[in-house]
């Protein structure tokens, strides 16, 4: 029989390691995304916007709110340890991050069990929320951190 893993103390004891996963994503790295900070089940970055980030109408291009959205969504999930993907995003925009703002996203996770675990995601463009997104992750049996069984 299989020993139950708790992941919070998989959570503290790697925080390092996971902070360190989560902060070598390639596309979070060109993009510029900095990860601010990492919990159970929670996370938070920044992503300071350029000018080649805006679309046609010089606002911040849809793309790159969904790509912050998306990398707090995928931190959140991956923060105990255990690999988790995206199955299921609906994102919401509500106003355009502005040319030269800094854009923060926060996920929190509203449930998990062994196999799913469910987000909600806030965008803000300087301090005014722009979208939401709620997500969606499938937990596989992978840990990508030391576990013991």
């Amino acid at each position: 029989m299989k020993s139950v893993i708790n992941e919070s103390e998989l959570h503290h004891r790697y925080k390092t390691e996971i902070v360190a996963t989560m902060e070598n994503e390639p596309y979070a790295q060109f993009l510029g995304i900095r990860l601010v900070d990492i919990e159970e089940g929670t996370a938070l970055a920044e992503l300071d916007i350029q000018d080649h980030m805006l679309n046609a109408h010089e606002t911040v291009h849809g793309a790159i709110t969904f790509a912050i959205a998306d990398y707090v969504f995928a931190a959140a999930s991956n923060s105990y340890g255990k690999t988790a993907v995206g199955i299921s995003t609906t994102m919401n925009y509500m106003a355009a991050g502005e040319k030269g703002a800094q854009l923060r996203a926060t996920a929190i996770e509203e449930k998990k069990n062994h196999r799913m675990a469910w987000y909600k995601v806030n965008v803000e463009s300087d301090g005014v929320l722009i979208a939401t997104m709620e997500a969606v992750a499938y937990r596989k049996n992978h840990y990508f951190v030391p576990v013991e069984e």
